[in-house]
């Protein structure tokens, strides 16, 4: 059974070009519905302009298709709500250098 921790664990391994931490310490994945052949994802991006817009969404798709063999990979692009970098994890936050909230 297909669960959704193997889903994020995939995601780890894409990446936004510009910022050396994965999608899921980014925070940038903000559901996923695990289903035994389906996948469905919803997402944002650090901006609407972002340059990955189109890439990143597909990189997300193909991973999750190949690396679990589901045969339906839905992933949906949303920027409501918007991105910020309070929604980075402690673990993106340290490969970033930056300093966690509670730490000021």
């Amino acid at each position: 059974m297909l669960t959704k921790e193997q889903v994020i664990e995939v995601a780890k391994q894409c990446y936004d070009p510009e910022i050396p931490v994965n999608i899921v310490d980014l925070g940038l994945i903000y559901e996923i519905d695990a289903q035994p052949e389906s996948v469905y994802v919803k997402m944002t991006l650090t901006s609407a302009a972002c340059p990955a817009a189109q890439s990143l969404p597909e990189q997300v798709r193909e991973k999750i298709s190949s690396v679990l063999g589901v045969k339906l990979v839905n992933v949906e692009v949303t920027f409501d709500p918007p991105w910020t970098p309070e929604k980075i994890t402690p673990e993106g936050r340290k490969k970033l250098g930056i300093p966690d909230s509670e730490e000021g």
